[in-house]
């Protein structure tokens, strides 16, 4: 394979893992921003089951104050009851006593309910357990992972630019200019593409068996009939070592 191909295509190989890399960078504040979000949805749900939580034990708890109110009430009518001079004061404690022990029933139903539905919340908030008490640790352990990826990232793409720099620079000054203007004319950034299965891997167009055997040979600077890239075949195996 002739030196200005291979050049070409450890260029192209540069150029394509610098397009990767930049949208990496360009995406990480998005892609942040989704961690943070996943982790917050699972905060919301725990935080949701635990409001329920305290809604029910306030709930409780302004029920037996109700009833310890109305226990105090049905005392004092059992007093005018007892004491009671005519009938007219005796059926008004009556009354009064009926209601407040009716109400106080209704209350110790409601009370037994809360705590039917209060069950229920502490299971679920039992089965996540574990995942309460890690939450905070896997969403630091996951943003610290992804920071770090994403320093990889920036570093790879200094030193890639870099390479890319040196790598251009090689190049003759017309097959540059033909890479560049074929690399920005294309929305994938693709200037050299690789012949797959007899066809430009990126047009798609099928070659002349002709062709084929020209741009596996390697000797020259071959492009597409169809898109113009310029095409190469790697050469592989025992192939590759006799060169």
């Amino acid at each position: 394979m002739i030196a200005e191909l291979d050049k070409l295509i450890e260029l192209q190989k540069t150029d394509t893992n610098l397009r990767r890399l930049k949208l990496s960078i360009q995406t990480s504040e998005a892609r942040r921003a989704e961690i943070e979000q996943e982790f917050e949805q699972h905060a919301f749900s725990i935080r949701e089951i635990q409001t329920r939580r305290d809604d029910l034990n306030a709930k409780r708890a302004d029920l037996e104050k109700q009833i310890a109110e109305n226990k105090t009430y049905l005392e004092r009518a059992d007093r005018n009851l007892k004491h009671a001079q005519n009938s007219k004061e005796y059926e008004t404690a009556m009354r009064e006593t009926d209601a407040l022990q009716k109400q106080i029933g209704a209350f110790e139903t409601q009370i037994v309910e809360t705590m039917e539905a209060l069950e229920g919340v502490e299971k679920e908030l039992e089965e996540r357990a574990e995942e309460i008490d890690t939450l905070d640790g896997k969403r630091a352990a996951a943003l610290a992972e992804f920071d770090k990826a994403l320093a990889k990232d920036k570093t790879e793409f200094d030193s890639e630019t870099k390479h890319r720099q040196t790598a251009f620079a090689t190049l003759p000054a017309r097959l540059a200019s033909v890479y560049d203007r074929l690399a920005q004319r294309s929305r994938d950034g693709i200037a050299v593409a690789e012949v797959v299965g007899g066809a430009c891997s990126a047009c798609y167009m099928h070659l002349r068996p002709q062709v084929q055997v020209n741009v596996k040979k390697g000797d020259e600077i071959i492009v597409c009939e169809n898109c113009s890239r310029i095409m190469y075949m790697p050469k592989r195996g025992a192939e590759a070592g006799a060169t």
